[in-house]
């Protein structure tokens, strides 16, 4: 593995102000930026945060487009269920799970080869994976529950109201109220 570039080991508060102003500059003046670096006592070429600016410059044009991608698709095909983010949940853990299933079946000499402490560490990395994704299923299950809980609400109450505009008493208004509710 390459070592981390001069800018990757840059103070937080540097990085992000580098990040800054690549972004107010458009993406230019790197010479005036190494030289802003080095006054800061950072010895970092021009071709150096030419190469990070535009890494930097492609990451943000990727979610700017997906971001975009994702604001048409809403509009052109609503997902008030939220079934788009439960297929890319599933199909997350799904790839996870393959993933263990390889590390668990890798034969008797490759397990010899691999570090404890790597496979250990990637272990932990797919464990606190699936509990990020095990959350977010159940928040999205949760919130989906909720939201058809309450379009039922709302339809027992049209159909309350729409059966006494109708002149039905309100004994049987409400009857009819509580066969809508029953699948809740």
């Amino acid at each position: 593995m390459p070592p981390a570039s001069k800018i990757d080991q840059l103070p937080q508060d540097i990085r992000a102000e580098l990040d800054t102003r690549l972004i107010a500059s458009g993406f230019g003046g790197y010479v005036g930026l190494a030289d802003w670096l080095t006054e800061k006592g950072f010895s970092i070429g021009k071709s150096a945060v030419g190469a990070y600016g535009q890494k930097l410059e492609r990451r943000l044009a990727a979610v700017k487009a997906s971001t975009e991608a994702a604001r048409l698709i809403s509009q052109a095909a609503p997902d008030d269920a939220d079934e788009r983010s439960n297929a890319i949940i599933s199909i997350v853990q799904t790839e996870i799970f393959d993933a263990l299933l390889a590390l668990q079946e890798l034969e008797e000499g490759d397990a010899e080869g691999m570090d404890p402490g790597k496979r250990i560490a990637l272990l932990g990395k797919a464990a606190k994976n699936i509990a990020t994704l095990s959350r977010a299923s159940v928040n999205r299950h949760k919130w989906a529950t909720e939201v058809r809980e309450k379009a039922l609400l709302e339809a027992a109450s049209r159909v309350e109201s729409a059966a006494q505009a109708r002149g039905l008493s309100a004994e049987d208004a409400r009857f009819w109220r509580e066969q809508v509710l029953m699948g809740v």
